[in-house]
This record gives C-alpha cells, sequence and structure tokens, in this order.
C-alpha cells in the first residue's frame, strides 16, 4: 500500500531514505534547504515544498533525518515548520541520531500541538536505505511505533520496538560505542598486517564466520588496505555519537575507558581536518613515520 509521507533533510542519507520510498511506490514531498538535494528526488517522483509546513501540510508521516537536535527542533517547531502546517496526529518519525533526553523533550514539544512522535535512528547507512536492509531501533507508544513500520518497512529488514520514546536514541548510542570500537580495532589490525606482510586482502576471508568476523571487518579491511575513501560516512558524525555515548555514561556513572580513547582518536582526526572523511580515513591515523628505518 502506498503511503503519503513528507521528507524533511535529504541530505546523503535523507536523500536514500526518499529515493526507496520513491522505489517503493509512496507519495513523497520533501523539504530542504539546499535546493540541489531536493531536485535529485523530484527528478524521481517526489514532489518540493516550500517550506516544512507545506511538505507536511498532505501528508500521514513526516520523517526527519538531520543532524542535531536544534535543527530538528527548528524543523518542526520554527517559523514555517513541521507543527504548523501539518494535520492533528500526524506521525513525526525522526532517523536523526540525536540524544536521548532532547528526544524526549521534543516529543513532548509534539504532543502539546498534537502530533504523535517515534525516534528511530538507524544502523546500515546510505547503501543499505538504497536496498530496504537498514537496521532501525524505535522508541515510542506500541501503536505508534506500529503505525511508523507502514513506511519503515520499506527502508528496513530489522526492526525492532525498543520501549518509550528516547529509547531508539539510547539503542543508537550503543550501536555507535560498537561501531567506532570495531572501525578503529579494524583500522589498527589492518596497519598491524601491513606493517608484518601479511596480506591484509585475505584477512576477512580467513577469519570469516569466526569470533573475530564483522560487517566491519567484511566491508572495511578491504577498504582500509586499499585507502578506499569514498563517503558512506562521515568521521565528525562518529564524533557527535560518540560525544553522546559520553554524556549519557556521565549521566549513568558508567566507566567506557575504551569509548573515550576511540573518541579521542576521532576528535584529533577531526582536529586535522578528516572530519568531513569517511571512517575509512582512519588509517590516516597510523601514518607515521618511515618504518624501515627503526629495522
Amino acid at each position: 500500500m502506498s503511503e503519503k509521507a513528507a521528507l524533511i533533510g535529504a541530505g546523503a542519507m535523507g536523500g536514500a531514505i526518499g529515493m526507496r520510498l520513491l522505489e517503493t511506490g509512496n507519495s513523497l514531498t520533501v523539504f530542504d534547504l539546499d535546493a540541489e538535494k531536493v531536485s535529485a528526488l523530484v527528478e524521481n517522483g517526489a514532489t518540493a515544498g516550500a517550506s516544512a509546513a507545506e511538505a507536511a501540510a498532505q501528508a500521514d508521516f513526516v520523517v526527519t533525518s538531520l543532524n542535531s537536535p536544534k535543527i530538528v527542533e527548528i524543523a518542526v517547531f520554527g517559523e514555517n515548520g513541521v507543527s504548523s502546517g501539518a494535520r492533528p496526529g500526524t506521525l513525526i518519525i525522526d532517523m536523526s541520531s540525536i540524544d536521548p533526553d532532547a528526544t524526549k523533550a521534543l516529543a513532548a514539544k509534539a504532543a502539546d500541538a498534537g502530533l504523535r512522535w517515534v525516534d528511530s535512528p538507524l544502523s546500515g547507512g546510505a547503501p543499505k536505505a538504497l536496498i530496504g536492509e537498514l537496521t532501525l531501533m524505535a522508541g515510542g507508544a506500541e501503536a505508534d511505533v506500529k503505525d511508523a513500520h507502514r513506511v519503515l518497512k520499506h527502508v528496513s529488514s530489522n526492526y525492532t520496538h525498543m520501549g518509550p520514546v528516547g529509547a531508539g536514541q539510547t539503542t543508537k548510542l550503543i550501536n555507535q560505542v560498537l561501531c567506532g570500537l570495531g572501525f578503529l580495532a579494524v583500522a589498527e589490525a589492518t596497519q598491524l598486517a601491513l606493517d608484518a606482510g601479511v596480506d591484509a586482502q585475505k584477512i576477512p576471508t580467513a577469519l570469516k564466520g569466526g569470533r573475530a568476523d564483522s560487517a566491519i571487518l567484511q566491508e572495511y579491511m578491504p577498504r582500509f588496505v586499499d585507502k578506499d575513501y569514498r563517503r558512506t560516512g562521515r568521521i565528525d558524525n562518529m564524533v557527535k555519537d560518540l560525544n553522546g555515548a559520553q554524556d549519557l555514561a556521565r549521566r549513568t556513572h558508567t566507566a567506557m575507558p575504551l569509548t573515550a580513547l576511540c573518541a579521542e582518536v576521532h576528535r584529533m582526526l577531526t582536529s586535522a581536518g578528516l572530519g568531513g572523511e569517511d571512517q575509512a580515513a582512519l588509517m590516516e591515523f597510523f601514518k607515521g613515520p618511515d618504518k624501515e628505518q627503526f629495522q
């Protein structure tokens, strides 16, 4: 069944979500401050909204994919925002990765405006969105999470209701801790293999099915070896998420020494001007003097 959805935020991730919704036969109105990003979806059947309010006006579902709580708040509650155009009872599905406490505050504000809210951050990135295989972790009332699946089933293969509003965002932070540590571990192991003269391209096959195997190992070790830095994510976005995990850890008094180290490495790369690069650019952290001089 075709759903009537609005998309607010058509960046790399939002654009992929929008493309998949169009390909699976849904009606989509899109708004983004970047007209070029909107045009890419319009060329594939979407309708451009002049504002977030206009995009939301005829939609049953409003999907937001934005970079920070403040931007989400402006897009939904600011001038010509979603709340000023959406019909009462419209379900907002926030697929941004933001702080759980900020999510709870935004959901409460939406309820006051007669709108429903589900936080449904994701794992898998734009490549998985385009083929409908995202992993989604949802927070919200049970009925709302079930209703959101009418749209989200088109972009996901794994959709789990984690609890009330904010639970999805908390789960995403846990996901990012595991991913951040995984990327760094595989990058470090790749450099060791290269320095030791082992064919690192063979390692993912050699370890497949063993305890060290992972999706990150299989996808990223070959990319680390080849210095394949094509962008499917951003290092500075990982910094944002690891910052969020550390903020949560402080509130829960949870010791996270490995996360702290991982966050510092990502911050160093961001300070070096690599924040906009893919996680594959973690290999730049292992650059140093010619090791032959020490042999």
